[in-house]
């Protein structure tokens, strides 16, 4: 049955057919060669998304698409220029800093991709930076939407592996703040070697006028994020607040959302939400067949006498997500993981949410990575270029990602740190 679910799979990537419906194929078919009741597959797939915490995902993107119309983004941009846009490679700093505060509300990479790109992009152009480095700098930056939280990956692996989601939220700005500040200094010094951004600072804000004007904006990962380490919302709960949040501030306060707005954003959201969903439908049920075969069991076994300490497992997952996150959807890598990695994670005594973090952040990598990651394909399309053209000033970040990545796995305190602090 696994062989020829994974054959089922694989060819399905071969041919170019989506993810979610591979991995949906191979699931029937593994059903059809065990002469399993088909009625399997609803009950599975009905099982995957009936959990509470997903209700999470849809909202964020919400959120994320209101912010985007509401004038909320724009000011957030402002207010990160006036901090660090004065110096040479400000600009590029200046994506970088931005994607980071607004993936504090957000969730999504691809909401940030375009919530962002959709104004720093067109920047970069004008301001002399090439449009392959200013694409390859938005969908890198961009993946900082689902490693600083709330983020809809760590609310996928908590479901999957039974794993606090606030507990990952909260390990997640140890390695969001890391990958941020790598990034800001790369750029820096990459814009200090290149010769660019050395009129950076034109039309710059002073910090107190570009404060005043974003402070409704800067208000909003305030409010999400201290309801919830403040017990006064779960991260579900917090995910319609920011919906809330967004559109009140949008249509009363900025006035920048009008009537007819809503119906183009929450048309946006829903077929966002909807192909999340059906990815994590079928994967649900891929995860559950694939379980129920004892596969699970035998790579636990087969990884512990091969790799036989916690070092050597995590330098060997670490191998594997990286080619698995260039083929493999995000969400759906996690889910089918998930459950697989992390007990064997935990049987070499590897804290559940560090390992969290190691594979959010390694399949995050995914999203810029060919030859399907989403924040390239997001980003190639507000540059206006296509992918190939990107690719020599994108190896450079994805290095940064890596060296980070590695920092994040073998320094378990970087992680744990602040969530030992507030929850032991």
């Amino acid at each position: 049955m696994t062989s020829a679910m994974l054959i089922t799979m694989i060819l399905g990537f071969a041919l170019s057919v989506s993810v979610a419906v591979s991995i949906g194929l191979a699931a029937i078919v593994g059903i059809q060669v065990t002469n399993a009741n088909m009625l399997i597959s609803a009950k599975e797939i009905f099982n995957s998304i009936n959990k509470f915490p997903l209700a999470a995902v849809p909202f964020f993107i919400l959120a994320g698409n209101l912010m985007e119309t509401g004038g909320i983004s724009r000011r957030l941009v402002e207010f990160a220029k006036s901090i660090v846009g004065g110096v040479q490679g400000g600009l590029p700093m200046t994506c970088v800093l931005t994607c980071m505060i607004f993936a504090a509300v957000s969730g999504s990479s691809v909401a940030t991709t375009f919530a962002i790109g959709a104004i720093l992009i067109p920047a970069l152009i004008k301001h002399g930076y090439p449009t392959s480095y200013a694409a390859a700098l938005q969908a890198t930056s961009a993946e900082l939407g689902v490693i600083i939280p709330p983020s809809i990956p760590m609310i996928l692996y908590g479901v999957s592996a039974e794993v606090s989601i606030g507990e990952l939220f909260i390990a997640g700005f140890g390695p969001g703040i890391l990958i941020s500040g790598a990034l800001m200094l790369f750029v820096w010094v990459w814009c200090k070697w290149k010769g660019w951004g050395k009129n950076d600072g034109e039309g710059r804000l002073r910090v107190l006028p570009a404060t005043r004007q974003a402070f409704w904006a800067l208000l909003m990962p305030v409010i999400i994020l201290g309801g919830i380490y403040g017990g006064i919302f779960t991260p579900t709960e917090a995910s319609a607040i920011a919906v809330v949040y967004a559109l009140v501030v949008g249509m009363l306060i900025y006035r920048e959302i009008g009537l007819q707005d809503v119906f183009p954003v929450l048309r946006r959201s829903v077929i966002s939400s909807a192909v999340i969903m059906f990815i994590i439908a079928n994967a649900g049920l891929f995860a559950f067949l694939i379980t129920r075969a004892g596969v699970p069991e035998a790579i636990g076994h087969w990884l512990e006498q091969v790799l036989q300490s916690p070092a050597m497992f995590l330098l060997g997952v670490n191998a594997a997500l990286f080619i698995i996150g260039m083929f493999i959807e995000t969400s759906a890598a996690i889910i089918v993981l998930a459950p697989i990695l992390a007990p064997v994670a935990a049987h070499f005594g590897i804290d559940p949410v560090h390992f969290g973090l190691i594979m959010v952040v390694n399949l995050a990598l995914g999203m810029i990575t060919p030859p399907f990651g989403v924040n390239l394909f997001a980003a190639c399309t507000v540059a206006r270029i296509s992918l190939d053209k990107i690719i020599r000033h994108l190896l450079p970040f994805v290095a940064v990602i890596l060296v980070c990545l590695m920092v994040i796995t073998y320094v378990p305190v970087l992680s744990l740190g602040l969530r030992d602090l507030v929850y032991r």
